[in-house]
Protein backbone atom coordinates (compact mmCIF):
# COMPACT_ATOMS: atom_id res chain seq x y z
CA UNK A 1 0.00 0.00 0.00
CA UNK A 2 0.95 3.21 -1.03
CA UNK A 3 -0.46 6.33 0.88
CA UNK A 4 1.11 9.09 -0.58
CA UNK A 5 -1.89 10.81 -2.31
CA UNK A 6 -1.58 11.60 -5.88
CA UNK A 7 -2.40 15.56 -7.25
CA UNK A 8 -6.24 14.45 -8.23
CA UNK A 9 -6.83 12.96 -4.42
CA UNK A 10 -5.12 16.40 -2.98
CA UNK A 11 -7.63 18.11 -5.16
CA UNK A 12 -10.36 16.65 -4.54
CA UNK A 13 -10.02 16.60 -0.68
CA UNK A 14 -8.68 20.52 -1.08
CA UNK A 15 -12.12 21.10 -3.16
CA UNK A 16 -14.47 19.36 -0.31
CA UNK A 17 -12.61 20.92 2.77
CA UNK A 18 -12.86 24.54 1.35
CA UNK A 19 -16.74 23.90 0.85
CA UNK A 20 -17.31 22.16 3.75
CA UNK A 21 -15.69 25.16 5.64
CA UNK A 22 -17.23 27.95 3.50
CA UNK A 23 -20.74 26.52 3.04
CA UNK A 24 -21.46 23.25 5.24
CA UNK A 25 -20.12 24.20 8.58
CA UNK A 26 -21.79 27.53 9.37
CA UNK A 27 -25.26 26.40 8.51
CA UNK A 28 -24.56 22.96 10.44
CA UNK A 29 -26.42 23.69 13.54
CA UNK A 30 -29.57 25.41 12.20
CA UNK A 31 -30.19 22.46 9.52
CA UNK A 32 -29.88 19.84 12.56
CA UNK A 33 -32.01 21.87 14.74
CA UNK A 34 -34.66 22.77 11.64
CA UNK A 35 -34.21 18.88 10.24
CA UNK A 36 -34.09 20.32 7.32
CA UNK A 37 -32.61 18.80 3.56
CA UNK A 38 -29.37 20.61 2.68
CA UNK A 39 -30.97 21.17 -0.99
CA UNK A 40 -28.79 23.86 -2.31
CA UNK A 41 -25.58 22.42 -1.33
CA UNK A 42 -26.04 18.64 -2.03
CA UNK A 43 -26.92 20.21 -5.72
CA UNK A 44 -23.58 22.45 -5.46
CA UNK A 45 -21.55 19.58 -4.34
CA UNK A 46 -23.09 17.52 -7.76
CA UNK A 47 -21.28 20.55 -9.89
CA UNK A 48 -18.24 20.32 -7.85
CA UNK A 49 -18.06 16.26 -8.33
CA UNK A 50 -18.62 15.34 -5.19
CA UNK A 51 -21.68 13.18 -5.57
CA UNK A 52 -19.95 11.06 -8.15
CA UNK A 53 -15.97 10.69 -7.26
CA UNK A 54 -15.65 7.17 -8.77
CA UNK A 55 -18.31 7.66 -11.39
CA UNK A 56 -16.37 7.80 -14.70
CA UNK A 57 -16.71 11.60 -16.72
CA UNK A 58 -18.67 9.77 -19.44
CA UNK A 59 -21.47 9.42 -16.46
CA UNK A 60 -21.17 12.46 -15.27
CA UNK A 61 -18.66 11.95 -12.14
CA UNK A 62 -15.17 13.25 -11.11
CA UNK A 63 -13.88 9.61 -12.66
CA UNK A 64 -11.60 9.36 -9.45
CA UNK A 65 -10.59 6.42 -7.07
CA UNK A 66 -11.87 4.85 -3.77
CA UNK A 67 -8.79 6.66 -1.56
CA UNK A 68 -9.68 10.24 -2.91
CA UNK A 69 -13.37 9.07 -2.11
CA UNK A 70 -12.38 8.47 1.34
CA UNK A 71 -10.72 12.05 1.55
CA UNK A 72 -13.30 13.96 0.08
CA UNK A 73 -16.20 12.12 2.81
CA UNK A 74 -13.80 12.62 5.63
CA UNK A 75 -13.83 16.72 5.39
CA UNK A 76 -17.90 16.58 4.59
CA UNK A 77 -18.52 14.84 7.47
CA UNK A 78 -16.34 16.77 9.64
CA UNK A 79 -18.23 19.78 8.93
CA UNK A 80 -21.96 17.88 8.93
CA UNK A 81 -22.12 14.68 9.39
CA UNK A 82 -25.97 14.75 7.77
CA UNK A 83 -24.61 16.23 4.55
CA UNK A 84 -22.09 13.40 4.27
CA UNK A 85 -24.88 11.03 4.94
CA UNK A 86 -26.00 12.00 1.81
CA UNK A 87 -23.36 12.31 -0.24
CA UNK A 88 -22.27 8.40 0.87
CA UNK A 89 -25.49 7.24 -0.01
CA UNK A 90 -25.00 8.92 -3.78
CA UNK A 91 -21.69 7.50 -4.08
CA UNK A 92 -21.76 4.32 -2.33
CA UNK A 93 -25.12 2.75 -2.63
CA UNK A 94 -26.78 4.38 -5.56
CA UNK A 95 -24.39 4.94 -8.41
CA UNK A 96 -21.83 2.23 -7.10
CA UNK A 97 -24.62 -0.44 -7.51
CA UNK A 98 -25.68 0.61 -10.79
CA UNK A 99 -22.16 1.22 -12.48
CA UNK A 100 -21.35 -2.53 -11.25
CA UNK A 101 -24.25 -4.10 -12.84
CA UNK A 102 -26.56 -1.60 -14.63
CA UNK A 103 -26.86 -1.81 -18.62
CA UNK A 104 -25.57 1.11 -20.53
CA UNK A 105 -28.91 2.87 -20.77
CA UNK A 106 -29.52 2.74 -17.18
CA UNK A 107 -25.84 4.13 -16.27
CA UNK A 108 -26.63 7.12 -18.67
CA UNK A 109 -29.93 7.75 -17.93
CA UNK A 110 -29.35 7.56 -13.55
CA UNK A 111 -26.20 7.60 -12.94
CA UNK A 112 -25.45 10.82 -14.62
CA UNK A 113 -28.47 12.60 -12.80
CA UNK A 114 -27.48 11.52 -9.49
CA UNK A 115 -23.61 11.91 -10.05
CA UNK A 116 -23.87 15.61 -11.32
CA UNK A 117 -26.89 16.86 -8.58
CA UNK A 118 -29.52 17.36 -10.61
CA UNK A 119 -31.42 14.86 -8.59
CA UNK A 120 -30.72 12.78 -5.34
CA UNK A 121 -30.15 9.19 -4.99
CA UNK A 122 -31.65 6.37 -2.21
CA UNK A 123 -31.11 2.53 -1.55
CA UNK A 124 -34.14 0.59 -0.54
CA UNK A 125 -33.33 -2.64 1.15
CA UNK A 126 -34.22 -2.57 5.24
CA UNK A 127 -37.96 -3.06 5.93
CA UNK A 128 -39.60 -2.70 9.44
CA UNK A 129 -39.45 -6.62 10.01
CA UNK A 130 -36.31 -7.41 8.53
CA UNK A 131 -32.82 -5.29 9.31
CA UNK A 132 -29.60 -7.02 9.83
CA UNK A 133 -32.36 -10.28 8.47
CA UNK A 134 -31.85 -8.59 5.32
CA UNK A 135 -33.06 -11.05 3.38
CA UNK A 136 -36.45 -11.54 5.47
CA UNK A 137 -38.36 -8.85 3.29
CA UNK A 138 -41.57 -8.98 2.38
CA UNK A 139 -41.73 -6.14 -0.56
CA UNK A 140 -42.66 -8.16 -3.57
CA UNK A 141 -42.13 -7.31 -7.70
CA UNK A 142 -44.59 -9.79 -9.75
CA UNK A 143 -43.91 -9.55 -13.41
CA UNK A 144 -47.40 -8.83 -15.63
CA UNK A 145 -48.14 -9.78 -19.13
CA UNK A 146 -46.09 -6.81 -20.91
CA UNK A 147 -43.49 -8.67 -18.29
CA UNK A 148 -43.02 -5.04 -16.56
CA UNK A 149 -43.12 -5.38 -12.72
CA UNK A 150 -45.70 -4.89 -10.43
CA UNK A 151 -44.24 -4.19 -6.92
CA UNK A 152 -46.15 -3.68 -3.55
CA UNK A 153 -45.01 -3.58 -0.06
CA UNK A 154 -43.02 -1.36 2.10
CA UNK A 155 -39.26 0.02 3.18
CA UNK A 156 -38.07 1.44 6.43
CA UNK A 157 -35.53 3.69 7.22
CA UNK A 158 -34.52 5.08 3.87
CA UNK A 159 -32.00 7.75 3.80
CA UNK A 160 -33.07 10.48 1.54
CA UNK A 161 -35.92 9.13 0.78
CA UNK A 162 -38.44 12.18 1.20
CA UNK A 163 -36.54 13.96 -1.82
CA UNK A 164 -35.04 11.39 -3.89
CA UNK A 165 -36.21 10.85 -7.34
CA UNK A 166 -34.31 7.05 -8.34
CA UNK A 167 -33.74 4.67 -5.47
CA UNK A 168 -32.25 1.41 -5.92
CA UNK A 169 -34.85 -1.12 -4.86
CA UNK A 170 -34.91 -4.89 -4.01
CA UNK A 171 -37.83 -6.99 -3.92
CA UNK A 172 -38.74 -10.63 -3.80
CA UNK A 173 -39.49 -12.27 -7.07
CA UNK A 174 -39.96 -16.12 -6.23
CA UNK A 175 -40.94 -16.41 -2.87
CA UNK A 176 -39.89 -19.37 -0.83
CA UNK A 177 -36.08 -19.89 -1.54
CA UNK A 178 -34.87 -16.58 0.84
CA UNK A 179 -31.97 -14.28 -0.78
CA UNK A 180 -31.85 -16.05 -3.86
CA UNK A 181 -35.07 -15.37 -4.93
CA UNK A 182 -34.49 -11.70 -4.50
CA UNK A 183 -34.10 -9.38 -7.41
CA UNK A 184 -33.22 -5.52 -7.44
CA UNK A 185 -35.02 -2.93 -9.35
CA UNK A 186 -34.30 0.92 -10.20
CA UNK A 187 -37.01 2.93 -9.34
CA UNK A 188 -38.78 6.43 -10.13
CA UNK A 189 -40.24 7.91 -7.65
CA UNK A 190 -42.93 10.17 -9.84
CA UNK A 191 -44.81 6.84 -11.32
CA UNK A 192 -47.83 6.45 -9.69
CA UNK A 193 -47.86 3.78 -7.00
CA UNK A 194 -45.04 5.18 -4.93
CA UNK A 195 -45.53 6.69 -1.42
CA UNK A 196 -42.86 8.33 0.80
CA UNK A 197 -44.15 8.49 4.42
CA UNK A 198 -43.53 10.89 7.52
CA UNK A 199 -39.64 11.79 8.09
CA UNK A 200 -38.34 10.30 10.77
CA UNK A 201 -37.31 12.29 13.93
CA UNK A 202 -34.21 10.73 14.58
CA UNK A 203 -31.47 11.51 17.79
CA UNK A 204 -28.37 12.80 15.07
CA UNK A 205 -28.14 13.30 10.98
CA UNK A 206 -31.29 15.70 11.61
CA UNK A 207 -30.48 17.54 8.23
CA UNK A 208 -30.50 14.03 6.47
CA UNK A 209 -34.17 13.40 5.75
CA UNK A 210 -34.96 9.27 6.41
CA UNK A 211 -38.36 8.14 6.07
CA UNK A 212 -40.83 4.67 5.06
CA UNK A 213 -41.27 4.06 1.33
CA UNK A 214 -44.37 2.09 0.57
CA UNK A 215 -45.25 0.55 -3.01
CA UNK A 216 -48.97 -0.27 -4.14
CA UNK A 217 -49.11 -1.99 -7.69
CA UNK A 218 -46.59 0.63 -8.75
CA UNK A 219 -45.23 -1.16 -12.56
CA UNK A 220 -41.78 -1.07 -12.81
CA UNK A 221 -40.52 -1.37 -16.65
CA UNK A 222 -38.18 -4.41 -17.84
CA UNK A 223 -35.87 -2.52 -18.49
CA UNK A 224 -35.57 -1.25 -14.93
CA UNK A 225 -34.54 -4.36 -13.41
CA UNK A 226 -31.19 -3.79 -12.06
CA UNK A 227 -28.54 -6.85 -13.03
CA UNK A 228 -30.20 -10.36 -13.77
CA UNK A 229 -33.48 -11.94 -11.75
CA UNK A 230 -32.53 -13.60 -8.80
CA UNK A 231 -29.43 -11.88 -8.00
CA UNK A 232 -30.81 -9.05 -6.11
CA UNK A 233 -29.25 -9.84 -3.20
CA UNK A 234 -25.87 -10.82 -3.85
CA UNK A 235 -25.87 -7.21 -5.68
CA UNK A 236 -27.06 -6.17 -2.46
CA UNK A 237 -24.50 -7.29 -0.08
CA UNK A 238 -21.88 -6.32 -2.35
CA UNK A 239 -22.99 -2.46 -2.77
CA UNK A 240 -23.16 -2.46 1.08
CA UNK A 241 -19.09 -3.15 1.14
CA UNK A 242 -18.62 -0.57 -0.92
CA UNK A 243 -20.82 1.27 1.49
CA UNK A 244 -19.45 0.95 4.80
CA UNK A 245 -16.08 2.54 3.32
CA UNK A 246 -17.97 5.29 3.07
CA UNK A 247 -19.65 5.38 6.69
CA UNK A 248 -16.35 4.43 7.92
CA UNK A 249 -15.27 7.64 6.23
CA UNK A 250 -18.01 9.93 7.66
CA UNK A 251 -17.55 8.04 11.28
CA UNK A 252 -13.95 8.95 10.46
CA UNK A 253 -14.85 12.77 10.14
CA UNK A 254 -17.02 13.16 13.16
CA UNK A 255 -14.15 11.86 15.17
CA UNK A 256 -11.85 14.37 13.87
CA UNK A 257 -13.79 17.18 14.52
CA UNK A 258 -14.47 16.50 18.20
CA UNK A 259 -10.69 15.63 18.57
CA UNK A 260 -9.63 18.89 17.18
CA UNK A 261 -12.76 20.74 19.08
CA UNK A 262 -11.33 19.08 22.67
CA UNK A 263 -7.03 19.98 21.25
CA UNK A 264 -8.42 23.73 21.11
CA UNK A 265 -10.12 23.58 24.44
CA UNK A 266 -7.47 21.96 26.25
CA UNK A 267 -5.65 24.53 25.19
CA UNK A 268 -7.81 27.31 26.35
CA UNK A 269 -9.96 26.01 28.92
CA UNK A 270 -8.36 27.31 32.65
CA UNK A 271 -9.05 25.17 35.84
CA UNK A 272 -6.65 26.10 39.17
CA UNK A 273 -5.28 28.29 36.78
CA UNK A 274 -3.44 26.24 34.33
CA UNK A 275 -4.93 24.87 31.13
CA UNK A 276 -6.46 21.87 31.65
CA UNK A 277 -4.34 20.42 28.85
CA UNK A 278 -1.76 20.16 31.23
CA UNK A 279 -3.71 17.33 33.81
CA UNK A 280 -2.68 13.73 33.14
CA UNK A 281 -6.24 12.46 33.02
CA UNK A 282 -6.73 14.87 29.65
CA UNK A 283 -3.55 14.35 28.47
CA UNK A 284 -4.54 10.11 28.72
CA UNK A 285 -8.10 11.01 26.74
CA UNK A 286 -6.30 12.94 24.54
CA UNK A 287 -3.47 10.13 23.50
CA UNK A 288 -6.16 7.50 23.56
CA UNK A 289 -8.38 9.84 21.44
CA UNK A 290 -5.53 10.62 18.75
CA UNK A 291 -4.89 6.63 18.43
CA UNK A 292 -8.01 5.69 17.99
CA UNK A 293 -8.56 8.32 14.71
CA UNK A 294 -5.32 7.39 13.36
CA UNK A 295 -5.76 3.84 13.01
CA UNK A 296 -9.53 4.66 11.97
CA UNK A 297 -8.21 6.57 9.52
CA UNK A 298 -5.75 4.09 8.22
CA UNK A 299 -8.25 1.07 7.86
CA UNK A 300 -10.31 3.42 6.00
CA UNK A 301 -7.69 4.08 3.77
CA UNK A 302 -6.78 0.26 3.59
CA UNK A 303 -9.79 -1.11 2.53
CA UNK A 304 -10.44 2.05 0.14
CA UNK A 305 -6.82 0.72 -1.58
CA UNK A 306 -7.83 -2.67 -1.42
CA UNK A 307 -11.20 -1.79 -3.25
CA UNK A 308 -9.12 -0.28 -6.01
CA UNK A 309 -6.97 -3.36 -6.19
CA UNK A 310 -10.14 -5.48 -6.19
CA UNK A 311 -11.55 -3.39 -9.44
CA UNK A 312 -8.79 -4.25 -11.11
CA UNK A 313 -7.72 -7.64 -10.22
CA UNK A 314 -11.12 -9.29 -8.97
CA UNK A 315 -11.93 -10.35 -5.98
CA UNK A 316 -13.55 -8.94 -2.65
CA UNK A 317 -12.99 -6.23 -0.35
CA UNK A 318 -15.79 -6.67 2.22
CA UNK A 319 -13.62 -8.14 5.57
CA UNK A 320 -11.46 -4.91 4.93
CA UNK A 321 -14.53 -2.93 4.73
CA UNK A 322 -16.16 -4.27 7.90
CA UNK A 323 -12.84 -3.69 9.71
CA UNK A 324 -12.61 -0.15 8.96
CA UNK A 325 -16.34 0.66 9.46
CA UNK A 326 -16.60 -1.42 12.95
CA UNK A 327 -12.94 -0.01 14.14
CA UNK A 328 -13.74 3.77 12.96
CA UNK A 329 -17.61 3.91 13.91
CA UNK A 330 -16.94 2.71 17.73
CA UNK A 331 -13.44 5.13 17.39
CA UNK A 332 -15.84 8.13 16.52
CA UNK A 333 -18.71 7.35 19.43
CA UNK A 334 -15.86 7.23 22.09
CA UNK A 335 -13.78 9.99 20.96
CA UNK A 336 -17.23 11.71 20.93
CA UNK A 337 -17.77 10.69 24.44
CA UNK A 338 -14.54 11.66 25.74
CA UNK A 339 -14.74 15.37 23.54
CA UNK A 340 -18.34 15.53 25.73
CA UNK A 341 -16.88 14.81 29.14
CA UNK A 342 -13.69 17.03 28.68
CA UNK A 343 -15.74 19.74 27.48
CA UNK A 344 -17.62 19.38 30.94
CA UNK A 345 -21.02 21.37 30.65
CA UNK A 346 -20.13 23.32 27.35
CA UNK A 347 -20.01 20.12 26.01
CA UNK A 348 -23.98 19.33 26.66
CA UNK A 349 -24.78 22.40 25.81
CA UNK A 350 -26.13 23.17 21.99
CA UNK A 351 -23.94 26.29 22.43
CA UNK A 352 -20.82 23.95 20.59
CA UNK A 353 -20.86 21.27 18.28
CA UNK A 354 -19.86 18.66 20.69
CA UNK A 355 -23.12 17.04 21.54
CA UNK A 356 -24.31 17.12 17.65
CA UNK A 357 -20.80 15.12 17.34
CA UNK A 358 -21.69 12.95 20.07
CA UNK A 359 -25.16 12.41 18.70
CA UNK A 360 -24.34 11.72 14.97
CA UNK A 361 -21.66 9.43 15.89
CA UNK A 362 -24.21 7.22 16.93
CA UNK A 363 -25.86 6.00 13.74
CA UNK A 364 -22.18 4.92 12.17
CA UNK A 365 -22.36 2.16 14.38
CA UNK A 366 -25.85 1.34 13.37
CA UNK A 367 -26.51 1.48 9.65
CA UNK A 368 -25.30 -0.22 7.06
CA UNK A 369 -24.65 -3.07 8.94
CA UNK A 370 -24.56 -3.29 12.86
CA UNK A 371 -21.07 -3.55 14.65
CA UNK A 372 -22.70 -7.21 15.60
CA UNK A 373 -22.96 -7.82 12.39
CA UNK A 374 -19.24 -6.48 11.23
CA UNK A 375 -17.95 -8.35 14.00
CA UNK A 376 -20.07 -11.67 12.48
CA UNK A 377 -18.51 -10.76 8.69
CA UNK A 378 -15.32 -10.50 10.56
CA UNK A 379 -14.90 -14.10 12.25
CA UNK A 380 -16.68 -15.73 9.32
CA UNK A 381 -13.72 -14.38 7.06
CA UNK A 382 -10.82 -15.27 9.49
CA UNK A 383 -12.54 -18.77 10.32
CA UNK A 384 -14.26 -19.81 7.62
CA UNK A 385 -17.37 -21.22 9.19
CA UNK A 386 -20.52 -19.75 9.39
Amino acid sequence: MDFRFTDDQLSIQSIARDFAQKRIAPVAAELDAKGEFPLENIREMGQLGLMGIEVPEEYGGAGMDPIAYVLAMVEIAAADAATSTIMSVNNSLFCNGILKNGTEAQKQAYVRAIASGEAIGAYALTEPQSGSDASNMHTRAVKNADGDWVINGKKSWITSGPVARYIVLFAVTTPGIGARGVSAFIIDTQRQGFLAGKTEPKLGIRASATCEIEFHDYVCPKDDLLGEEGKGFAIAMGVLDAGRIGIASQAVGIARAAYEATLQWSRDRKAFGTPIGTFQMTQSKIADMKCKLDAALLLTLRAAWTKAQVEKTGGRFGTEASMAKLVASEAAMWIAHQAVQIHGGMGYSKEMPLERYFRDAKITEIYEGTSEIQRLVIARAETGLR
